[in-house]
């Protein structure tokens, strides 16, 4: 009997195992008066290698709890200037089109 259970556990995982790491959140959509910013957890989770934790709940606790900065702010470090730094990923600064979109 504890056969018959491990082999269908293991089944179901191996079967089911990927729908279960899907990235949560999706795409958020960040309303900008300079444009709005699409912001997709697939390409950081997925694309980037980032685990969750890297962003929540240090940076962000929730969509509905983000706090809106400035621009002057991120080029601070604040929000996604944390990261997009020129160093660990490309600068806030410069090419505003690839984050806002008119």
């Amino acid at each position: 009997m504890r056969r018959i259970a491990a082999v269908t556990a293991l089944v179901v995982l191996t079967t089911f195992g990927g729908a279960l790491a899907a990235v949560g959140g999706g795409d958020v959509v960040l309303k900008n008066k300079g444009g709005d910013t699409l912001f997709s957890h697939s390409l950081h989770v997925d694309g980037a290698g980032l685990e969750c934790t890297a962003c929540h709940d240090k940076l962000y606790l929730s969509k509905g709890q983000h706090k809106k900065v400035t621009m002057k702010e991120m080029q601070k470090g604040k929000s996604c200037g944390a990261c997009h730094n020129g160093k660990t990923a490309f600068s806030v600064k410069g090419d505003c089109a690839k984050c806002h979109k008119k």
